[in-house]
């Protein structure tokens, strides 16, 4: 036709394979997604833990990630002291879902990490945030002076774990280089005993409080509740020795337990050891049993102490905190007991950093925090 260019037909044909330059479609569905690289083993016990290396891209949890008033820091997710109680499991099988979902963990390890019930292996699946150090040096510029850091909010940063890896002494030292830092320690272990040279460091500079977390002096309680953390005269041993280093520490009675060790006898006893020990100070408060923990609490109370279960269950039927009148009456015997044995009567836990926290603010009235 006239106008028209003259069009030259040929035969195209397309092999799958081909790549380009061979007149081939890339096969782009073909090619293999990356494998991540299974989860590193660090070390194993005889009894079947196993701790393996956590890769995290942040190790401090601010105040508006978790709900709470301060920073948060925990070397270790998963704990082998296995308090029936812990609230943290759910943080645990977070970390397995997560490195399921990136391919991690497969189906069957997934099982293993998890647990049968869900909540086991939270105490022999222990993940090791090895490289917590490099992270930390960035995660420490996004701290302001006025905000406090709590090191062990969620699993105890002295388990045994601590004694191999050293991660939380190595937090300590890079602290100790801090200026104008507010810092909370808690820990049922009398291994930070270990440590009271470097936290004698960083107290030089910072506001540094030690929390020894001790529910009762009753060993029997201890035993069923707490199956593998250290017996209350450990723990009130390694207090002692942070106090006498001039380290200021106390206890934190959580939680009290409605029914076990909130009758006068067993706080009395508390109060008593801790200011033999040179507590500076005691906080308290009433369980909290979340969904996560009453499938391991309830069993174990139920076999211990049979006749508070279905008291248990119908306290906290509608909530996961203790009914409000049991929580106030607790509030006033534990300030009474206070007074008695020549503490500052607080009001539980809701103070325990921010008072504090205001009072560094005030006397080191400097804009902001070195960490050179």
């Amino acid at each position: 036709m006239p106008g028209v260019p003259q069009l030259r037909m040929g035969e195209m044909r397309l092999t799958r394979g081909q790549g380009p330059g061979v007149g081939g479609q890339l096969d782009l569905l073909s090619v293999p997604a990356p494998h991540p690289k299974p989860l590193p083993v660090l070390d194993s016990r005889l009894r079947g833990t196993r701790f393996v290396a956590h890769r995290t891209r942040s190790v401090l949890n601010s105040p508006a990630q978790t709900g709470m008033d301060f920073w948060s820091l925990n070397p270790y997710v998963g704990c082998e002291f296995g308090c029936t109680y812990c609230y943290a499991r759910f943080a645990h099988r977070y970390a397995v879902e997560r490195a399921h979902d990136q391919g991690r963990l497969t189906d069957q390890e997934f099982a293993d990490y998890r647990g049968a019930e869900g909540w086991e292996a939270f105490e022999n699946r222990i993940f090791v945030k090895d490289e917590l150090l490099a992270i930390l040096e960035k995660d420490l510029k996004k701290v302001p002076l006025t905000e406090t850091i709590v090191i062990g909010t969620a699993t105890d940063p002295y388990q045994p774990a601590e004694r191999i890896f050293r991660i939380t002494r190595g937090v300590l030292e890079r602290f100790a280089g801090c200026e104008g830092l507010s810092i909370g320690i808690i820990t049922k272990s009398p291994l930070i005993a270990r440590d009271a040279d470097v936290l004698a460091e960083v107290s030089r500079r910072n506001d540094l409080e030690v929390y020894v977390s001790l529910i009762t002096t009753d060993d029997y309680v201890i035993r069923a509740l707490e199956a593998r953390s250290p017996v209350p005269r450990a723990r009130l041993r390694g207090l002692k020795r942070l106090t006498d280093a001039g380290i200021r520490a106390g206890l934190i009675v959580a939680p009290v337990l409605p029914g076990i060790t909130d009758d006068r006898p067993h706080l009395e006893a508390l109060f008593a050891a801790a200011r033999d020990a040179g507590a500076r100070f005691i906080h308290a408060s009433p369980l909290r049993l979340y969904p996560g923990v009453r499938d391991r609490f309830l069993p174990v109370l139920a076999e211990h102490f049979p006749s508070l279960a279905e008291r248990y269950r119908a306290a906290y039927a509608r909530a996961s905190h203790a009914p409000r009148a049991y929580a106030r009456a607790l509030t006033r015997r534990i300030q009474g007991l206070q007074r008695k044995y020549g503490f500052q009567v607080n009001n539980g836990m809701r103070d325990r950093y921010l008072t504090r926290s205001r009072i560094v603010q005030l006397d080191l009235k400097v804009p902001e925090v070195s960490r050179a």
